[in-house]
């Protein structure tokens, strides 16, 4: 064997060897952490989450809604935010509130949640909300 082939077969056994390290430092030590796909625990659900005080609104189709949410963050920052941004927190779920019809919470309550959870996170900027979930409800 050629003095240079025995260096590119030596060089790609150390280069094949550190990525199986690294690899398997990534997926075995970090686990599901570092791929980013893990989804909270229901203690850090609780522990990082915000309930919303009880909502009274008419509805666009003179009905009116009693309300309330409980918001899941990301963390710890994210949750100080949303008790900082209470007042704005509330200011969106009324406005969106108010332009629904008795339908969207009869049967589309998984909108609604999706409509609030996007409308809520353009106002964030340290972190997240990750799930709203609707806890209380009443249509009169």
């Amino acid at each position: 064997m050629s003095r240079g082939l025995s260096i590119f077969l030596i060089s790609l056994t150390v280069f094949v060897v550190t990525a199986a390290v690294t690899l398997g430092i990534v997926f075995f030590v970090l686990g599901n952490d570092a791929s980013g796909n893990s989804e909270p625990s229901i203690d850090d659900m609780n522990e990082y989450s915000y309930e919303t005080a009880e909502i009274t609104t008419d509805l666009k189709d003179g009905r009116f809604v009693r309300v309330q949410f409980r918001i899941i963050t990301d963390g710890k920052d994210a949750l100080k935010e949303i008790e900082k941004r209470d007042f704005q927190i509330e200011n969106i779920l009324i406005k969106e509130i108010s332009v629904m019809e008795e339908e969207d919470f009869s049967t589309g309550l998984e909108n609604v949640e999706q409509t609030l959870l996007e409308k809520m996170n353009e106002v964030m900027t340290e972190g997240e909300i990750l799930e709203v979930y609707t806890v209380r409800k009443i249509l009169q």
